[in-house]
């Protein structure tokens, strides 16, 4: 306990002799750690930055392709594509994905058909895609107004329509308190209703188009001809681990409950990409802010050196009274320690304001939406602070190296 309390002792006198010495050196101390500073606020700045644009981009390819893991199931008749066996690959892609038990799941077909509405200027086919309502959250569906489907709508009394905003004009705006209806089909005409608008609805936004349940579509018989529609596909998101597994499964399965068809399965979403673009970041950050951070080192060496050699005359006092060299050590060495965690601190707390306060909207570009914003990277305020107080100890070993090295009796008599 007595070494325990002796070595804790010596290291609290250490640091105050160290903060003490950083105050009357402040002006040449300051101006040696801009460098740093800055390094340090660029590296957890760009950091954070470039966590919200892999969110960017994470979330704009999810919903083109589906969350990591989106599985891909295709089944195409060898024969003419009809009625009957449009009803057969549902069923069969339904069960396998019951069979699996995925949580999320569901059918779409991507273009799947045209529906016929009868606008107020007109009748006029619309392009529409048939999904499940599972669909919406497997790619990230933003909803401008209104809301997506739920579970509820496939059993409701009249079909149910998500749509993008030039489908919304036809009618003459959307009002989500009075949901407007629009009348779908052609000899046997049904009333659907408007619950949302989503610009992902139709690829062109100048063009009308749809979002429509695949129940609305059997049920009514929006699209009209199967023949002239996609088959339909399955799609599964499964955990990143098993998604190999799985495609090989499903392959296998989905074939041997199909004769006659083409089966083809394949993972669609972009997780390689992803992960190729984490690594670009990463090493492209730390990169540029090592550089800066080496730089900012020198100009703290550079002020370590001067400081001790104005300082050797005390030095020399302080050895003669018997100060070891271990303490002269690492008083001068946590001089340059304690100078640069500061200044790593302030940069990373004056990073973490910047950041948290600005608004997404300015900095986005247009028609870009990032639905998880994500927190502020504790592992770069670590790092940065980690960085900072490794370039100060580095900077500090030659002058205390210097300091050790300076004998008493030349240096009282410097």
């Amino acid at each position: 306990m007595t070494g325990a309390a002796g070595f804790l002792t010596g290291l609290v006198a250490a640091v105050t002799e160290a903060w003490s010495e950083i105050r009357v050196h402040r002006v040449r101390v300051v101006l040696s750690l801009v460098g740093v500073f800055l390094a340090v606020f660029a590296m957890t700045t760009i950091t954070a930055a470039g966590n919200m644009a892999r969110q960017m981009v994470g979330e704009g390819n999810e919903r083109a392709a589906g969350r990591p893991a989106t599985l891909n199931v295709n089944a195409y008749p060898n024969g003419p594509l009809s009625a009957e066996t449009t009803r057969t690959a549902q069923a069969a892609l339904r069960e396998a994905a019951t069979r699996h038990e995925t949580a999320w799941w569901g059918l779409t077909s991507q273009g799947g058909g045209q529906l016929t509405a009868r606008f107020p200027a007109g009748t006029q086919l619309v392009q529409a895609t048939s999904v499940d309502p599972s669909f919406g959250t497997m790619h990230r569906v933003i909803t401008d107004r209104g809301r997506w489907f739920t579970g509820a709508d496939t059993q409701a009394f009249s079909p149910r329509l998500v749509v993008n905003q030039a489908f919304a004009d036809q009618l003459g705006g959307f009002d989500p308190a009075r949901p407007p209806t629009v009348v779908l089909g052609g000899d046997t005409p049904v009333t659907a209703t408007v619950v949302g608008i989503s610009a992902g609805a139709s690829y062109d936004p100048q063009v009308p188009g749809a979002y429509v349940l695949n129940a609305d579509v059997t049920r009514w018989n929006l699209t009209g001809d199967p023949a002239n529609t996609s088959p339909p596909t399955l799609e599964l998101w499964v955990p990143d681990a098993d998604a190999e597994a799985l495609v090989a499964a499903l392959q296998t399965e989905v074939q041997a409950s199909l004769p006659g068809y083409s089966v083809s399965v394949w993972r669609q979403d972009a997780g390689d990409e992803l992960g190729i673009i984490d690594t670009v970041l990463a090493y492209g950050v730390r990169g540029v802010g090592v550089f800066a951070l080496l730089l900012g080192g020198i100009g703290v060496l550079n002020v370590g050196l001067v400081t001790v050699r104005q300082r050797i005359r005390e030095i020399g006092v302080r050895r003669s009274f018997g100060a070891t060299g271990a303490r002269v050590f690492f008083a001068v060495l946590l001089e340059s320690v304690a100078a640069t965690f500061v200044a790593g601190f302030a940069a990373v707390v004056l990073s973490v304001v910047l950041v948290s306060n600005v608004p997404l909207e300015a900095v986005l570009p247009a028609g870009v939406t990032l639905q998880d914003v994500p927190p502020f990277p504790v592992s770069a305020a670590v790092e940065g602070l980690l960085a900072a107080t490794a370039v100060g100890a580095l900077a500090g070993l030659v002058p205390a190296t210097m300091a050790v090295r300076a004998k008493v009796i030349d240096a009282i008599r410097y």
